[in-house]
């Protein structure tokens, strides 16, 4: 985030910050960065229209999911064609709720670790037994199990951060950029914080790690740890209110699905990565065509009805998980590429509208544990046994990456782009020529936004 939020206030980018990639690295890296950035959106998208039938199953087990695939499958898509002030809007509700949400469970959680529920006292009990970490199937000492265990849920933790990156995609829709950009940028750290790490704290001391319905086989609604602490306090209504906020949870990322492929497809466009016919908007500025690209890509969701559609649905989810680390990796990648570029025209970064702290040291810290991640997070695909299914499932995103880069690489022979010759100006200017009237917003805005950016 911090080496995004300095390249995208200097260079507020309309469609999607992939381009830093073809301007600052390689034409190739940018055009293998953006499609799999796009396709991670795009699988996610399926995977939240199942996500939402799973959902509704938690209050009744025999409908069929498909239902409900379909009919959020056409209001997304519908509503993704109105002006992205709708977009925001409906964003704000929803981000809302999940505030309120959060913090009543952060209440909730001291209250019943403090001994309100049906458990009494509980405390730290369950970091002592069964303790912190599950060790993993078949590997010996306890100690390593549980290492492995650890190294082997990065993926899906990674997923659960992916988007905080969002605010690069929409920095060329954004009042006064060079401001607001460098403002949500510095709160994202605190609202992980607040939102994430103290939320899966609470869960930590509430829900053991071998709890029956966590470790069960299955996707449904009953295997979320939310809907298991409420559960094991004895508060029967409690699990039907967080189902249906996760409901709405879960069609916001739905719907930030969406819109984000779009805006990803405009800027390959623009930078001739992709059809230019991405590039038309309606009046209202909406890329259509690019919605209904990426829209399409939901109907893999039907796929998730079929006996094995608990296979499916691990697919999308490491699909989208490892695509979002190589998108991570190639951020700090062109971070660093455009420091180079500034270096060479003898440009402070302390004259940068946003200086992103500890650099370049912050940027090579990420580029070698996101790449070590997605080199090794495949590695149970040999335990106890080598599975090709496995293997594929893990690897699918980095096999399609290399393909991409190297046939278009292959293809249109292009070359690393030189410091000095890097595109670090085009926008930058236009920039700021602009003047900017900020939109007035209702004071509940204002504070729910504090959170939210």
């Amino acid at each position: 985030m911090q080496a995004l939020g300095e390249i995208a206030s200097y260079l507020p980018i309309q469609g999607a910050f992939t381009s830093y990639a073809a301007r600052l690295i390689d034409p190739s890296l940018g055009f293998a960065m953006g499609w799999i950035y796009w396709f991670s959106w795009a699988s996610t998208f399926a995977l939240e229209l199942t996500a939402t039938g799973l959902i509704i199953q938690f209050w009744d087990k025999d409908i069929n999911i498909a239902i409900f695939i379909a009919v959020f499958w056409v209001v997304i898509t519908c509503f993704n064609f109105l002006p992205v002030s709708f977009y925001g809007e409906l964003e704000f509700w929803f981000a809302s709720i999940k505030v309120i949400t959060v913090i009543g469970f952060m209440i909730f959680a001291i209250c019943i670790d403090a001994g309100v529920g049906d458990k009494g006292y509980l405390g730290f009990t369950y970091w002592t037994n069964p303790g912190p970490f599950a060790p993993y199937a078949d590997i010996s000492p306890d100690s390593t199990a549980k290492f492995v265990s650890f190294w082997a849920v990065l993926i899906q933790a990674g997923f659960s951060y992916q988007g905080t990156e969002l605010v690069g995609i929409a920095a060329g829709e954004t009042e006064n950029p060079r401001k607001t950009i460098p403002s949500a940028i510095r709160k994202t750290f605190y609202r992980i914080l607040f939102f994430f790490v103290l939320t899966i704290f609470f869960i930590g001391l509430l829900v053991p790690y071998t709890n029956e319905d966590l470790v069960k086989d299955g996707n449904d609604a009953n295997s979320s740890p939310f809907v298991i602490a409420a559960r094991l306090a004895g508060v029967k209504v409690l699990p039907h209110i967080i189902n249906a906020v996760l409901l709405t949870v879960v069609l916001s990322a739905a719907n930030s699905n969406v819109y984000s492929g779009s805006r990803i497809l405009i800027g390959l466009a623009q930078e001739g990565l992709a059809p230019r016919w991405f590039k038309k908007t309606s009046k209202k500025g909406v890329p259509y065509y690019g919605v209904m690209f990426t829209a399409a890509f939901g109907l893999l969701g039907f796929m998730n009805v079929s006996n094995a559609g608990s296979t499916v649905f691990n697919w999308l989810l490491n699909i989208a998980g490892v695509a979002g680390f190589i998108t991570w990796c190639s951020l700090n990648a062109c971070h660093l590429a455009f420091m180079r570029a500034l270096k060479a025209r003898n440009m402070s970064r302390d004259l940068l509208p946003f200086k992103a702290m500890w650099q370049p040291w912050y940027s090579w810290y990420g580029l070698f544990f996101n790449t070590l991640i997605i080199l090794t997070q495949g590695f149970t695909a040999w335990i106890p046994s080598f599975s090709v299914t496995d293997f594929f499932i893990a690897y699918i995103s980095l096999i399609l990456f290399v393909v991409l880069y190297l046939g278009h690489k292959i293809f249109y022979r292009t070359s690393f782009v030189p410091p000095l010759e890097a595109d670090i100006d085009t926008g930058r200017v236009a920039l700021e020529n602009e003047s900017w009237e900020t939109t007035t917003t209702k004071w509940y805005q204002r504070i729910f936004r504090s959170f939210r950016g």
